[in-house]
């Protein structure tokens, strides 16, 4: 079993200093309780930093002492680090930006390049512990650039990648002046989670549009390698909550006709809190007969006092309560008890237990186990209503709790009210339903969720380099050649010979593809083709005189020695029929342009928005095969490109011309779309197929990328 390395930015644990010595205590946090419930069996250790500045080097050796034989490994970071990354680039770029809060988000370059230090500094750290075999668990915002810095020193190295907060829309993340490099930083990552199915969309959205990788059902191709996306809520230990030590608490002296709505949270302006207190203002003002009978419980944890957007915000919530309180209290009632101050985890699930209602309304959270928590806490009264934001991560979970949007203090107080008169049958039904999920999925399930999925990629990886042309299938390809006394070479051009671009006649060969061409020409046993879905003049006028043989438009034309032949009976009358619903197409599609070549019209979307590319081919995907059914035609969908042409007419059909010369004791043949499965299927079945990505096809092999399929060029040229 493969040894797990953990990399947070703090390790599971707290050091504190009293009298001169150094004492250590363990955190009951969600990661570590999750991490710590992994199969005894695999070994596993934790890099982070320990908490607190250490200067001294002695005291730095007494700490890795203490801690090896835990399996921690710390990272000492100086108070100017702690300032500039952590409090800096970390929670005052980061955390407002994925939160949405871009008011707050400070744009610092030396924050970003501390963020950029200690990223690297963590990279060492982990590097000096790894073996080859291991998998690495990175986590949360901290340290995105990180996997990718792994990736560096290790390139096959199994590595994981969780995002604990929200991420944010492309056109909330645009906005980041280093947004390239984070996006490259996490994909160095080989499975990369998410709370929700939205924070993967927006992901996958920015990688699209920032760095240009394109995903198939969450999978991207970085560099030859496969990159997953997927979607991993985190839950809770739910028996803990579910089943507590008998607790009690004096908190809350509660009368049988009276009500407690709890509300407990981070000092943190991502939760809502100013909003929540104004709608229970309101609430009390149109529901007077609830005076005397419903009281908030407020629980704000203290959080980053020294951040000015905190005091702020302290500020804001002691006023609100104080005037509160001032205007609507009396001798026997306090509208809102207000506790600033962490508990004990006796006090908070004593407090869960009596709680009729929990209010959870931050604006925007990355999951919230508060909720589901409390959820736990009912396992045995089945008495109680969560009112939860839809903008909680939680939400899409929970579905049986009462949502609202936590901006609309009217939706909030009108769900306090239902929440309030919700009979107890209903509120049981609501309860049962949700902790029938949280009992299945607990923080246990969630972490062995996502190591079993990166082992299950690392196995899947193995199998499908078993199709990728690896070294020994390599070796049998040039060895074979090498011995032809008559080779047949059948390359594809655009994804094959030069990437795509989104100007069509931006890629002209280059000067290293003009030579690899030139010399596999000049070799007296080598036939070689391009087999292209190009207009013939363009082909013609790109290698048409290195003497190559060519086939244009996807075998409507062919050239051998210096003649271009046209395929007998190829009509152009259809394009009347079909060009008018291609223009209205570009027309509704401002970047998109028609291609017309002399028996086909392509329709190119590459410089739009892929989704609205994709809705375009799906609205008149129908209307085409309407038009065509009766003209002889056939669409070809490829990359970024839909193409009407001729019927009966293809790639494949092309190849037999050149096949039926000869008897050719070796033949290779390139391509990247669907209309080369054509030329796979037309060639025998010792011939060597090469599809260029990772689908699935009909050739005996795959490569990742051009780059690739430019290497293999170059051993075949000095074979």
């Amino acid at each position: 079993m493969s040894r797990i390395v953990i990399v947070s930015n703090r390790l599971p644990l707290t050091i504190d200093k009293k009298e001169g010595a150094l004492h250590y205590y363990p955190s009951a946090g969600g990661l570590a309780t999750g991490l710590n419930s992994l199969d005894e069996q695999i070994e596993k250790i934790w890099i982070g930093w320990p908490g607190r500045a250490v200067k001294s080097s002695t005291e730095q050796e007494e700490i890795k002492k203490e801690l090896v034989d835990r399996q921690l490994f710390p990272v000492f970071l100086n108070k100017k680090e702690i300032e500039r990354y952590y409090e800096g680039f970390s929670n005052k770029t980061i955390w407002p930006h994925f939160h949405y809060f871009t008011q707050y988000t400070t744009y610092d370059n030396q924050y970003w390049k501390y963020y950029q230090s200690v990223n690297q500094r963590f990279a060492e750290a982990v590097i000096e512990q790894l073996k080859e075999d291991d998998i690495v668990w990175i986590h949360d915002y901290q340290l995105l650039l990180l996997p990718a810095l792994i990736r560096q020193k290790f390139p096959t190295i199994s590595i994981g990648f969780f995002l604990h907060i929200p991420f944010p829309s492309y056109e909330i993340f645009r906005m980041l002046p280093w947004r390239k490099e984070i996006l490259e930083g996490v994909l160095g990552a080989d499975l990369i989670g998410f709370h929700t199915y939205g924070y993967m969309r927006h992901f996958l959205s920015a990688v699209y549009r920032i760095a240009g990788y394109e995903h198939n059902f969450g999978r991207l191709t970085i560099n030859n390698r496969l990159v997953n996306t997927d979607v991993f809520p985190m839950g809770i230990n739910y028996e803990k909550y579910a089943f507590p030590p008998n607790v009690e608490s004096s908190l809350f002296q509660q009368n049988e006709d009276q009500k407690l709505i709890i509300s407990i949270d981070r000092l943190d302006y991502t939760k809502g809190i100013p909003q929540r207190l104004r709608a229970f203002e309101q609430f009390i003002q149109r529901y007077p007969s609830y005076r005397g009978k419903a009281t908030l419980m407020l629980i704000v944890v203290p959080s980053r006092s020294n951040v000015d957007q905190y005091q702020d915000l302290k500020n804001e919530v002691n006023t609100l309560v104080g005037r509160i309180n001032g205007e609507y209290g009396t001798f026997d009632w306090v509208p809102i008890q207000y506790y600033y101050r962490s508990f004990s985890f006796e006090d908070l699930v004593a407090i869960y237990q009596a709680a009729d209602i929990a209010m959870i309304t931050p604006l925007r959270d990355g999951m919230n186990l508060v909720a589901k928590e409390y959820v736990a806490s009912k396992e045995k009264s089945q008495k109680g209503v969560l009112i939860l934001s839809e903008m909680a991560g939680a939400s899409s979970e929970l579905s049986d709790a009462l949502t609202v949007n936590p901006q609309d203090e009217n939706d909030i107080v009108e769900k306090l009210y239902l929440a309030l008169t919700m009979p107890n049958q209903e509120q049981a039904e609501r309860l049962q339903k949700m902790q029938k999920r949280l009992k299945k999925f607990t923080v246990s399930h969630w972490a062995e969720a996502f190591i079993h999925e990166l082992l299950d990629l690392q196995e899947g990886r193995k199998k499908v380099y078993t199709s990728f042309l690896g070294s020994k299938h390599q070796y049998q390809l040039l060895d074979k050649y090498k011995k032809a006394k008559h080779a047949l070479l059948i390359l594809d051009y655009d994804g094959t010979l030069m990437n795509f671009h989104k100007d069509i006649n931006a890629v002209s060969p280059d000067e290293e593809l003009m030579s690899m061409l030139t010399q596999l020409t000049n070799r007296s046993q080598n036939k070689l083709v391009i087999n292209s879905g190009r207009d013939h003049t363009t082909l013609d006028q790109w290698v048409g005189h290195l003497g190559i043989d060519l086939a244009a438009e996807h075998g409507v034309w062919l050239k051998k020695g210096d003649i271009w032949q046209v395929n007998a009976g190829m009509s152009s009358n259809w394009k009347k029929t079909v060009r008018p619903v291609l223009e209205s197409l570009v027309e509704r599609s401002p970047g998109s342009f028609v291609e017309e070549k002399n028996h086909s019209l392509a329709w190119h979307y590459r410089s739009i928005d892929r989704d609205l590319g994709a809705k375009r081919v799906r609205e008149f995907r129908d209307v085409l095969i309407y038009l065509t059914a009766n003209l002889d035609l056939q669409v070809l969908e490829g990359n970024k490109v839909v193409e009407i042409k001729n019927a009966g007419v293809n790639k494949g059909k092309a190849c037999l011309q050149w096949l039926a010369e000869k008897d050719y004791d070796f033949i290779l043949a390139i391509g990247d779309d669907q209309t080369d499965e054509d030329t796979f299927k037309a060639l025998p079945d010792e011939a060597f197929t090469i599809k260029v990505g990772d689908e699935q096809t009909a050739a005996r092999f795959n490569v990742q990328s051009v780059a690739q399929v430019r290497e293999l060029l170059r051993l075949l040229c000095n074979s």
